[in-house]
């Protein structure tokens, strides 16, 4: 797998796929595709926030839990659909925040790769699921793999924002305070399920203090906007 991920993220990954950890996750991947399983998103997807965001170029992180299992939706980043896709319940309550926070009328499209372009890393905890089976993939290896990209953003020097949207992502917590958090802001709400997005996901104005943090330390703020 290796040789998917992007030049800039290899020093931090190579540890980790080249372990047995990543061995057993490689060979487990190939196993579920020999048997005929559906799997997305595709292989060629499945880094494909790391491409768009490079280490030095992070300066927000969204955490996500695993990729969205119907077919067509999941893009390899976390929360974002391609284009012409029907918006998933919790994308539409992103972007309702969104509107309530900044006035950003909600975007037809639910592909999110502008905001990965300018240094929002959208990153699923695990980076494959089997059609259809939501978590299927957890506690396979991803973790270890995930896990290396968030400390290495949290070890960066640079100031970070780490948006954690629910249990799973808050459970990261941790991880990134043991590795320089102090310098980092952490913003940890309910998840923006329908479920869960009452409960304090609406109302916490996540893009605007993204957007004052990194102003206060001197990085250029996101533009949210998508249309």
């Amino acid at each position: 797998m290796l040789q998917d991920v992007p030049k800039d993220w290899r020093g931090v990954l190579a540890p980790v796929l080249e372990s047995a950890r990543g061995e057993a996750l490689g060979r487990f991947l190939a196993a579920e595709e020999a048997a005929g399983k559906a799997i997305y998103p595709p292989p060629a997807d499945r880094f494909h926030a790391l491409h768009l965001s490079p280490p030095d170029a992070v300066k927000a992180v969204i955490l996500g839990q695993d990729p969205y299992h119907g077919a067509g939706q999941a893009m390899g980043l976390a929360f974002s659909v391609p284009d012409g896709v029907k918006l998933p319940p919790s994308l539409k309550n992103i972007y309702r925040e969104m509107e309530n926070d900044l006035g950003i009328s909600p975007p037809r499209s639910g592909d999110l790769t502008a905001w990965a372009r300018q240094g929002v890393l959208l990153l699923n905890t695990s980076l494959s699921v089997e059609a259809g089976t939501a978590g299927s993939h957890a506690k396979r290896g991803w973790e270890a793999v995930t896990d290396a990209c968030i400390a290495a953003v949290a070890q960066s020097g640079r100031p970070t924002v780490f948006i954690l949207w629910g249990g799973h992502a808050q459970a990261k917590a941790p991880l990134i305070e043991a590795q320089g958090g102090r310098q980092h802001v952490l913003i940890e709400t309910p998840h923006p399920s329908p479920l869960s997005a009452y409960r304090g996901f609406f109302g916490s104005q996540p893009f605007s203090r993204t957007n004052a943090f990194l102003e206060a330390h001197g990085r250029e703020p996101v533009d949210w906007r998508l249309d």
